[in-house]
């Protein structure tokens, strides 16, 4: 019975518009409530308002290469276009690039990956998201490094999951230690999450620090989740530690997240990858094969050639990240009362700017609204990455950006 206690055909036809009962406001899931928007996004698009409106502005919060992709990816995958290579795949991605993956990290670290081993993902943001979907119940935990990449926590949230963020220590430039993250362990953990070198902080874990964890998981039958993205983005003395190293030992406790958006400067691409135990890839492929299908077709032949031949490239890449990583570093510290840890990876600097905080600007929120308003320099608040004292700067940008940005702060940082 419906309206004036008709019933429901004579009641619609009595009033052929909407029913009464549809007469309210959309409904949002709950889960959509316990995320909220990525700030990076957030700060790019405020800055990209500024330009639209012809303001100058020095952007230093973008998490991606200025570079070019490689000749190479870009003419495999016009010639994958040609060649009509743009319907569907394997749903787990073309067996060329699988394998070329698990050979890398065969021969690398002698990991026992095989090509059934691997997904390819519609960038390594997918891949973590598909992992926490597979291994996150409502009120799982997951353990984690704080700072912290923004879309960790909400991506656990998404899934019903709780993240357990766990601080290091600036005065060691933010390096991953073992001890901490073990300690936060309990039995509601389902994944302890490390993301090395880190955004947005540039620090590492050392090899023996990574044993540690992973022996930790091994042990309480949990899984280690390693976020590979800036694998080859070293610097100085600093290595890289990967869990390849650890696979063919832990095989049912590592888990490896690559992407080639930043080696290869391939953001647009879209192409990442996760190699791991059986299981859990089989519970990956059902969930992709409902969300995204295979990744785009041409770019899995583009990112197989990267793979194959951008190594020159890469390297030339590399150098000019190592350079910009000095002036940064070197500018940063001429400016009173900041500090800052030289990164020992990644492409970010994550100075601690608290000393110039003041009414109107008493945070890393307000200090960065401040940079963009009245410096029109584009960084990223700290608060963001669980950080408030500190502000992130890319210097995935040319080094004329960076001394005309620093210039600016100095001056709006000045009074």
């Amino acid at each position: 019975m419906h309206g004036q206690g008709l019933p429901e055909v004579a009641y619609l036809a009595l009033n052929p518009g909407p029913p009464l009962w549809y007469d309210r406001r959309m409904e949002l899931a709950r889960r959509v409530a316990r995320i909220g928007e990525s700030a990076t996004l957030e700060v790019s698009r405020r800055a990209k308002a500024l330009k639209a409106q012809g303001e100058e502005v020095l952007d230093l919060s973008a998490g991606e290469p200025d570079f070019a992709s490689p000749r190479v990816a870009v003419e495999a995958a016009r010639q994958a276009l040609a060649q009509g290579k743009t319907k569907y795949t394997d749903g787990r991605g073309i067996p060329e690039l699988r394998r070329a993956l698990a050979q890398r990290f065969a021969g690398e670290y002698g990991a026992p990956w095989s090509e059934d081993q691997v997904q390819i993902t519609t960038g390594g943001k997918m891949s973590l998201f598909e992992l926490f979907e597979a291994l996150v119940d409502r009120g799982g935990r997951v353990v984690m490094p704080s700072p912290y990449w923004v879309s960790f926590p909400e991506q656990v949230r998404f899934a019903g999951g709780e993240p357990v963020m766990v601080p290091m220590r600036s005065e060691t430039g933010f390096a991953i230690e073992a001890q901490p993250l073990i300690d936060a362990i309990d039995e509601k953990t389902r994944a302890v999450l490390v993301n090395s070198p880190g955004n947005p902080t540039g620090g590492v874990i050392a090899a023996e620090e990574l044993r540690r964890v992973a022996e930790a998981c091994r042990d309480r039958g949990i899984v280690l989740i390693a976020d590979e993205t800036y694998e080859r983005l070293v610097y100085g003395t600093a290595s890289h530690a990967s869990v390849a190293a650890l696979a063919a030992e832990m095989a049912e406790t590592v888990i490896l997240v690559g992407s080639f958006s930043k080696t290869y400067a391939m953001t647009g691409w879209r192409i990442g990858y996760v190699l791991g135990p059986s299981p859990l890839l089989k519970a990956l492929t059902k969930i992709q094969s409902h969300s995204t299908s295979n990744p785009t077709t041409f770019a899995m032949y583009g990112a197989l050639a990267a793979l194959a031949g951008a190594e020159e490239e890469v390297r030339a890449n590399l150098s000019e990240f190592a350079a910009r990583r000095t002036l940064l570093v070197e500018r940063l510290g001429q400016l009173t009362g900041v500090t800052c840890a030289s990164p020992d990876g990644a492409f970010y600097a994550f100075p601690d700017v608290s000393a110039h905080f003041r009414p109107g600007r008493s945070d890393s929120n307000g200090l960065a609204k401040y940079l963009l308003e009245e410096a029109r320099v584009a960084v990223v608040p700290g608060a963001a990455f669980g950080s408030p004292n500190h502000i992130r700067l890319s210097f995935a940008c040319s080094r004329e950006t960076l001394t005309r940005a620093l210039d600016r702060m100095a001056e709006a940082l000045s009074g």
